[in-house]
């Protein structure tokens, strides 16, 4: 019965029964769980590099190119990027400082040059605006704010939460564009303050902190584009998530080898 249901011959089916999965089929089983394990695990943000990698971590013997090639057969694939606008107002007369990053986002040490930056989140109560630091040498979030406005007290909420977390380190490179947030005269006290240096991108032009970019390319492709967060808290209890449990702890970053921002921190407080 079961064989006519799914149109396959008796005969067909006794010889399958009756004919062993090879070394290479069982393998090639076992390598397909793993993937759809580290690609479920990751909620389809991985790609096939990425689970090469981890693959590798785990000792299992394969290639980037069959990861790649059964993903393709499994029909699995990573979470694509889509463009998001950007949200400087750059519009006004305040002091701009010099661009001192200079497009140059290698980091040898921690605390040499941090990035920050400005993007929004819908929610079905209206906007919610969250600011980021991050620290160029693991690519680490090291401070963050969000708020229903966005206002200079979003970005000296964020750095202050960066200046305690790394034990506010002196002769930092901030970076960031040329927002009014990042020009207002708490922020910048707060940077003259602490013995910050103030860095700013040329307008518009969104190379100068490209790091930062990418970063809210991967939050808002790997978590933001799927949701519809009805409250401005669910939002952020679930961006909190994302960036201090999987993106500083889990995610593998291109950037440093392939490693996480928590292991590639530890590897320096090490060494």
């Amino acid at each position: 019965m079961l064989c006519k249901i799914l149109v396959v011959s008796t005969s067909a089916y006794y010889d399958w029964k009756q004919t062993p999965i090879s070394k290479w089929q069982k393998k090639t089983m076992e390598l397909d769980k793993m993937i759809k394990s580290i690609f479920y695990e990751h909620k389809e943000r991985y790609g096939s590099t990425r689970i090469f990698v981890e693959l590798k971590s785990r000792n299992i013997k394969c290639t980037r190119a069959r990861v790649s090639e059964r993903m393709k057969i499994m029909n699995l694939t990573a979470k694509a990027r889509k463009k998001f606008k950007a949200t400087t107002d750059s519009n006004h007369n305040k002091a701009i400082a010099a661009n001192l990053l200079n497009q140059n986002f290698i980091a040898t040490v921690p605390n040499k040059k941090w990035l920050t930056d400005i993007t929004y989140i819908r929610t079905n109560e209206g906007w919610l605006y969250l600011c980021v630091f991050i620290d160029l040498y693991s690519r680490a979030v090291i401070g963050w704010s969000m708020d229903k406005r966005m206002t200079a007290a979003l970005v000296t909420n964020a750095l202050t939460m960066a200046l305690f977390r790394r034990k506010f380190p002196r002769n930092v490179i901030i970076h960031s564009d040329r927002g009014t947030q990042y020009c207002a005269n708490s922020y910048q006290s707060l940077l003259l303050n602490n013995r910050l240096i103030c860095s700013m991108s040329g307008k518009g032009c969104c190379y100068d902190n490209a790091a930062m970019e990418s970063f809210f390319h991967s939050l808002k492709v790997e978590l933001v584009h799927d949701e519809q967060y009805k409250t401005r808290e669910e939002a952020k209890t679930s961006i909190v998530e994302y960036m201090e449990c999987y993106y500083n702890k889990k995610r593998r970053h291109s950037a440093i080898s392939y490693l996480t921002p928590e292991r590639w921190d530890a590897m320096e407080i090490t060494g």
